[in-house]
């Protein structure tokens, strides 16, 4: 199967909010989707999953429309949204029976096996889970019934260093399993998403504003720090994006070798995804 993820021109309004975004997710692929809150991350992957009805556009997974999916298609979805979960009144011993009942190629003996590896207590009421316990219950959940397409809302919210390694590495060893698989992510974590995402597309006000591969985000943008004089001679042909500060300028750039070149009296830093959103929130 196709493990795609094809979104055209999906619209969605809330009295003033509007939704207007495109994104592809390919097989084999981790996509990240970074953006402030509000942005319009959590209803794109609500559109994505057919819990609300987009007012316009297209909406495909696995090459079919999302209203077009079959029990088996869905079977081979993960999904993980920040704001749904288990019972807190079950234990995983409740959970397994459930899962086995919902999935043909639930992986009884790899769930738990992965669960004692996470020291996740097999009798204990998942309301007295902490955070991180319940974040990779979770994610575990998501992959082992041999889903090729993951779709994870902020999967990493709220979790101790510790608690994100552990989760960050069931995704990647995910994709290892197969190399088909693929990954829809979003986080507000941006070092998360640089060390996992092979793409990423940012979303601001409804709107996507970049689509970057994240070896090219990190390695050709930069950030410059300049005077007013410097902004007034600057070649301007590589700004992405320019904020105004009490010191003069910020500029984010997508070619900052040419700006360490010909300018080796200005401040360049490297970008990372934390000072691309600053820009392109701020920036004009």
């Amino acid at each position: 199967m196709d493990n795609r993820i094809e979104i055209r021109d999906l619209k969605k309004r809330y009295g003033t909010f509007e939704l207007n975004c495109s994104l592809n997710v390919c097989p084999g692929q981790i996509t990240g989707l970074i953006g402030p809150n509000g942005a319009g991350k959590s209803t794109t992957f609500k559109a994505l999953l057919g819990l609300i009805r987009p007012d316009g556009g297209a909406v495909k997974l696995f090459g079919k429309d999302v209203s077009a999916l079959t029990a088996s298609d869905r079977e081979r979805l993960g999904v993980v949204l920040s704001d749904s979960g288990f019972s807190g009144y079950l234990t995983i011993k409740d959970i397994v029976p459930v899962m086995n009942s919902l999935y043909c190629q639930f992986d009884k003996s790899y769930f738990l096996e992965r669960c004692r590896d996470f020291e996740l207590p097999l009798d204990k009421k998942i309301k007295d889970f902490s955070t991180g316990m319940k974040a990779k219950l979770k994610v575990l959940s998501a992959i082992s019934h041999n889903a090729g397409l993951l779709v994870l809302d902020e999967p990493t919210a709220g979790l101790d260093v510790v608690a994100r390694d552990h989760v960050l590495g069931l995704l990647r060893d995910y994709m290892e399993m197969n190399e088909e698989n693929a990954i829809l992510i979003s986080s507000h974590i941006a070092t998360d998403l640089e060390g996992l995402c092979d793409d990423l597309y940012m979303i601001c006000k409804g709107k996507v504003v970049l689509h970057e591969d994240t070896d090219v985000l990190l390695g050709s943008y930069g950030i410059l720090k300049m005077d007013e004089e410097q902004f007034a001679r600057m070649d301007k042909q590589y700004v992405v994006k320019t904020v105004k500060e009490s010191y003069g300028y910020c500029c984010l750039t997508s070619e900052k070798q040419f700006y360490l070149e010909n300018y080796p009296g200005m401040v360049v830093e490297n970008a990372d995804i934390d000072g691309v959103i600053m820009c392109m929130i701020r920036g004009e």
